[in-house]
């Protein structure tokens, strides 16, 4: 096996949170990295680390874990978690890395850095888009100046996944690991603030351009996507907010899942160029300092011992996010996602949601790295950090049997092959179908017509479920839920089956042949 540091010395690794944590085992095998030990409270998620990481340790209980003899932790628990378990991790000796984002309210924040700044252990928040190959090369020449100044830049993170509200985002079998009870929502998904999910668009633009964010201001937008939780005070479908940077260029920062995903796209101009980085890593650079430039697809390079990436997730960014770890420890050289830069980031969602709760206020954000700025905030535990109550989506008295299938419903609806999705698909397919320039496409609406007709009478019982619930407790978080769910859904096409396979023969009977 390939070994990238020129070292025998190795790090003993400990991972709290099985589901996205174990993402990185293969990764860490070519960085000096050593999988010894699990935790997660889920025990298909431990059976799953048994498997990928054949003699570790593991357990169900932190403490356990947590007093087992190894050098590092990779936190992957609950977002609302990460500041406690991070703070925990470091009291018992580890070094730390941690999933996004580092704290939920700046209280939090104040005390994760001071524990940091008091462990002189190594901290590396696990941002992972930056170091997709498009960006990293993007970094590479904005450091050389072809840029210039930093003028303006627009970055999104836009992934429409609302079943995830109600399962795990974990398969067993081929099948989602719905949260059950089936009436009590996932942990966090459900309703979290969108703007606190800020770090896979915000993060790539701070690390291309190597500016910090200080101000930022966010309009509320209340239109939400249907099965979006109705709970007071949760989280909507999108955000975006406007962020000042530390040389005075501004950058617009949209986060969310509504109906046009793009994980990974992001614009930015500079004085001497300019970049249109498309879903992926296709980009086009306009040179020529004018805007009149010369506009050309360039094809981007990964650094040194970039092919090891190749096979690592999120377009290689998860092996990146390892390697600046791992060398920190074993060279002592600084990696790019420290306390202060993770800070920075996490900041800036916090106050991008206080800014949408003030009706767009602009706020300023605080540098950690400053002592005197830390005060001001110690004590201040945002009001967004009261949590939605996962187990309250119907009263306590409700009929168990009736709503046990709530979040079985919901992902069936929303999951990527979801019964909404497949319905809007072939009747919006239909509708556009003379106008498709793809073959392709062309043929995918066609095999979806066909394969619908099957379905159709399954999706018609999931409705008929939904609206059984929904009329049960319609002032309930789940009642409102699902009322919100059917109101979005093309309801006359999925409850007369007959009907609309009718016209779905009828539209395949008048293709040309």
């Amino acid at each position: 096996m390939e070994n990238v540091f020129n070292t025998d010395k190795r790090i003993s690794l400990g991972i709290w949170g099985l589901g996205r944590g174990q993402n990185f085992i293969q990764s860490a095998r070519h960085l000096n990295i050593d999988v010894v030990a699990g935790c997660d409270i889920n025990e298909e998620m431990r059976k799953s680390f048994a498997r990928n990481a054949p003699g570790a340790f593991i357990t169900d209980n932190e403490d356990e874990f947590l007093a087992r003899d190894f050098d590092a932790v990779l936190i992957a628990t609950y977002f609302p978690d990460h500041a406690r378990h991070a703070i925990k991790a470091l009291a018992a000796g580890k070094h730390v890395m941690c999933e996004v984002t580092s704290f939920t309210t700046p209280a939090d924040g104040v005390a994760l850095v001071e524990a940091v700044e008091k462990s002189g252990k190594v901290y590396h928040l696990l941002e992972n888009y930056p170091f997709m190959k498009a960006n990293m090369y993007l970094k590479s020449l904005w450091d050389e100046g072809f840029f210039g100044d930093f003028i303006y830049g627009e970055y999104e993170y836009v992934h429409c996944a609302r079943h995830l509200s109600y399962a795990y985002n974990f398969r067993v079998d081929g099948k989602d690991l719905l949260v059950e009870p089936g009436w009590v929502v996932h942990n966090w998904r459900a309703a979290l603030n969108v703007h606190f999910y800020n770090t896979h668009s915000l993060g790539p633009l701070m690390h291309i351009t190597g500016l910090r964010p200080v101000a930022v201001e966010a309009f509320p937008n209340s239109v939400n996507m249907p099965g979006t939780l109705a709970a007071e005070g949760c989280k909507s479908s999108n955000a975006a907010s406007l962020v000042r940077m530390s040389n005075g260029g501004v950058m617009r920062n949209l986060m969310g899942g509504m109906t046009l995903d793009n994980h990974t796209g992001g614009r930015l101009w500079g004085t001497r160029a300019g970049a249109d980085k498309m879903d992926g890593n296709r980009l086009r650079l306009c040179i020529g300092a004018d805007g009149s430039g010369l506009k050309t697809w360039v094809e981007p390079e990964w650094p040194e011992i970039g092919r090891l990436a190749e096979r690592a997730g999120h377009g290689g960014g998860d092996f990146w996010e390892l390697y600046y770890f791992a060398r920190e420890i074993l060279t002592g050289e600084k990696g790019p996602w420290d306390i202060y830069a993770a800070s920075d980031v996490t900041l800036a969602g916090i106050l991008a949601a206080r800014s949408a709760r003030h009706d767009g206020a602009p706020q300023t954000i605080p540098d950690f790295r400053d002592r005197q700025q830390r005060e001001a905030y110690r004590n201040d535990h945002d009001e967004e950090a009261a949590r939605f109550d996962p187990a309250t989506v119907f009263p306590a008295d409700s009929d168990k049997e009736l709503v046990k299938d709530f979040n079985a419903v919901l992902t069936e609806f929303y999951r990527h092959d979801g019964a909404m999705k497949h319905v809007y698909t072939v009747l919006q397919g239909m509708r556009l179908y003379n106008n498709i320039i793809e073959g392709y496409d062309r043929l995918h609406i066609v095999t979806e017509a066909i394969r619908l007709k099957k379905r159709l009478p399954e999706i018609k019982t999931l409705c008929e479920k939904a609206r059984r619930m929904a009329d049960a407790y319609p002032d309930s978080v789940g009642g409102r839920t699902l009322r919100n769910a059917l109101a979005g859904s093309p309801l006359d096409a999925i409850l007369n089956p007959e009907k609309t396979i009718a016209e779905i023969d009828a539209w395949l009977e008048g293709l040309p042949r």
